[in-house]
């Protein structure tokens, strides 16, 4: 388990590596967005990304913060954002 709580916030462009087991297969996957939520306390933390797939088609992922699944955490770009939660985004 990697600590990568309180590394990012809100706003910020990140790409999570995580684990995907299947079979006895394992790959890694990154997935890159901006983190339009963070929710939960200690225990329980998780947060959601946002990306643009093809086109105009959105995908939101939500990852428990303390997952033995996510190899990596790592912060692309850092925005300045007003608001607590963005679903917003959702709609433009």
């Amino acid at each position: 388990m990697i600590s990568h709580q309180g590394k990012f916030s809100v706003g910020d462009t990140v790409r999570v590596v995580f684990r995907i087991e299947k079979d006895a297969k394992t790959r890694s996957t990154p997935f890159e967005g901006t983190v339009i939520s963070i929710r939960g306390g200690q225990d329980s933390k998780t947060f959601t990304v946002r990306k643009i797939a093809t086109g105009k088609v959105a995908v939101e992922k939500i990852f428990p913060a303390d997952s033995p699944h996510i190899e990596d955490v790592k912060v692309l770009s850092s925005r300045n954002v007003r608001r607590a939660k963005l679903f917003y985004l959702r709609n433009r």
